[in-house]
């Protein structure tokens, strides 16, 4: 189409984002800010042939409208439908699967040099927001281009962080004529010019044209990596985006930085007033912006974790809080209020917010590291190397452990059972609910020798009688809740809820059970696992991890005790060799086979009760009295 059509599209693509997430819930003020800037790129270039790759995610639905899914974007998070971020399985205009941040960058290059190495001309995009630009991997990966020939456009989506001077007239006039071809030729003949005098002349004319350059434009920084800056441009204005575009698709070899300024949630009065820019919003109504709001039942668990570590802070001012870019979803922007000076927001840098904990707790200081789980494995390394090997008193806050909903594999909590549990003298407690949270945050207060975890969900707990503080507990010991002798369901984690459902449902069938919070994965409570072992016939392993976490621990207890010899019937329930994709909780882990209906079918099995299974599953399918 003409050019000149291109706006109202704009305009139709906001109004369409802005219906569907009003319907769906999920992010919005990062897609509004890049509205334009997809038409825009859409437009110019080759898409799929030549690859876009969108950083995060976040900032795709408009994308996604335009390639092709307009037709299921209201099924967006929802079992089924479309997945909050780029897929590859989902279109073909999605050449790289991404969620967590920082990463296009790399991928691209990637590509980039995958297309050389076959001869091919097609064109590669990455698209990364300002705020991913805060973690080491995006310089990596710059630098790494910077060395290189391969062709690769980078536009940096710059919506937050004030690096760069007022976008006008002018700024949109230098970037045409310095992404243009004459500027770039001019360039490259002053370049050889200056090959022919002596080294220090070359070098100095060198600087000289890029500092003039980058005092015009700000891209200095850039530069230095190897990159060609073109910028600041304004990203809602599509006759200075259209030729910018243009000219750097058409440029020769090498690396292209674009750097793009945008508002986050453009468009929309309420997504621009809110603080947050609208990052992540419930199901709102469009007209007045008001989210809709599930009152809770029960406090959430991450707003029980922040208390209680704002009670503790109050009596020990040794405490420090970490965030890596997450300090509401964390909740210490709650303790950010109280402790401004004791709380640290080190932007998306995982491993940096690692090593950093480490260097406080070196000086007697006792850091809280609140990283989700699925954060948290991009710095492995720094929690093997920095913290396990030294013993450092470092305590991890792991929010959004095990499955997590909408935002689906990615973004699901899964192994840092498995990861952490590996690591010699490393402490690792899994709250089964609000109380459990609070006295584990009280023992991790209390460790001063070595790491500890206190893993948690998403989402609120289940209603329990808090006391004002927690009190620490007994390193290593778990509970018994209910007494039986038959099974014994064995629970790390908040599955402890459905095992009391199972217990009840085995009860009914005549089969006396026990049900056990472990508390610890690690270290193991030996005495209650032999116990469990010696007295009754059946041993479930429940916990909301992946396979190689602490069944595995438990199972090879119990294989190096003995205790399998005398005939137990142990089978361990986790999280299946699978990535699930995004559902409703509840609908993923009855997917996983970690519900109470699993857990009973588990046992009967177990026992050579396939009758009662049948039963069972004639009672469920029967239809219910009125």
């Amino acid at each position: 189409m003409p050019e000149s059509n291109l706006r109202q599209v704009a305009d139709e693509l906001r109004a369409e984002t802005i219906d569907a997430v009003s319907v769906t819930g999920g992010h919005l003020g990062a897609g509004l800010g890049v509205v334009e800037l997809t038409v825009a790129l859409h437009y110019v270039f080759n898409t799929p042939d030549d690859r876009i790759i969108w950083d995060v995610g976040h900032q795709a639905y408009p994308h996604k409208i335009l390639t092709g899914r307009r037709d299921r974007i209201r099924t967006l998070r929802m079992g089924g439908g479309l997945s909050g971020f780029t897929k590859r399985a989902e279109s073909k205009y999605d050449p790289f699967g991404a969620a967590h941040s920082s990463t296009s960058i790399s991928a691209g290059l990637g590509m980039a040099v995958a297309r050389d190495l076959k001869g091919g001309t097609n064109n590669v995009i990455a698209v990364i927001g300002d705020g991913a630009m805060s973690a080491g991997m995006a310089y990596e990966a710059m630098n790494n281009a910077g060395a290189m020939d391969s062709r690769l456009i980078i536009v940096l989506n710059d919506n937050d962080m004030s690096i760069a001077p007022p976008v006008g007239g002018m700024s949109a006039y230098l970037a045409r004529l310095i992404s243009g071809s004459a500027y770039r030729s001019v360039r490259d003949f002053a370049k050889e010019i200056a090959k022919l005098f002596p080294k220090s002349i070359e070098e100095r004319a060198r600087r000289a044209e890029e500092y003039a350059r980058g005092m015009a434009t700000g891209g200095t920084l850039f530069e230095e990596l190897g990159m060609y800056y073109v910028g600041p441009i304004d990203g809602h204005n599509l006759d200075h985006l259209l030729p910018v575009l243009k000219n750097v698709r058409d440029a020769g070899e090498g690396p292209i930085l674009v750097h793009v300024v945008t508002q986050k949630g453009k468009g929309y009065a309420p997504a621009e007033a809110a603080a947050d820019k609208y990052h992540g919003v419930n199901k709102f109504d469009v007209i007045t912006g008001a989210q809709a709001k599930a009152t809770p039942n029960a406090p959430q668990y991450t707003r029980v974790f922040a208390d209680a570590l704002i009670a503790h802070a109050e009596r020990d001012d040794k405490i420090v809080a970490i965030t890596a870019a997450m300090p509401s979803g964390t909740g210490l922007d709650k303790f950010g209020d109280k402790f401004p000076t004791r709380t640290f927001d080190v932007g998306i840098a995982e491993q940096h917010a690692v090593t950093f904990a480490a260097g406080l707790a070196t000086e007697g200081f006792k850091p809280f590291c609140a990283i989700y789980s699925t954060f948290l494995q991009r710095a492995y390394d720094q929690v093997v190397h920095d913290v396990a090997i030294q013993r450092l008193p470092v305590r991890f806050a792991i929010d959004r452990a095990g499955l997590v909903g909408a935002d689906g594999p990615t973004h699901a909590g899964s192994f840092d059972v498995a990861y952490l549990s590996c690591l010699p003298d490393f402490v690792v407690m899994a709250a089964a609910d609000e109380a459990d949270l609070m006295h584990m945050v009280a023992t991790s207060v209390a460790i001063d020798d070595r790491p500890s975890a206190v893993r948690y969900p998403r989402g609120e707990g289940v209603g329990i009688d808090m006391p004002a503080i927690g009190t620490a507990l007994e390193i290593g010991k778990g509970r018994i809740i209910r007494e039986g002798t038959k099974v014994a369901i064995l629970s790390l984690g908040t599955r402890l809820a459905e095992a009391m459902k199972a217990a009840d449902q085995l009860a009914a069938l005549g089969l006396s059970t026990t049900v056990a919070d472990a508390r610890f994965a690690k270290p193991l409570d030996h005495d209650l696992i032999t116990r469990l072992a010696r007295e009754h016939e059946v041993l479930l392993i429940c916990e909301e991890g992946s396979i190689g976490g602490f069944s595995s621990h438990v199972l090879e207890f119990l294989a190096t005790s003995g205790a399998l010899d005398k005939g137990l019937k142990v089978r361990p329930m986790h999280l299946p060799d699978i990535f699930i994709d995004h559902d409703k909780p509840e609908k993923m882990y009855e997917l996983a086979g970690l519900s109470s209906a699993s857990m009973v079918e588990t046992a009967l099995a177990a026992l050579g009760m396939k009758n009662q299974i049948a039963e069972l599953a004639a009672r469920a399918a029967a239809p219910k009295p009125l």
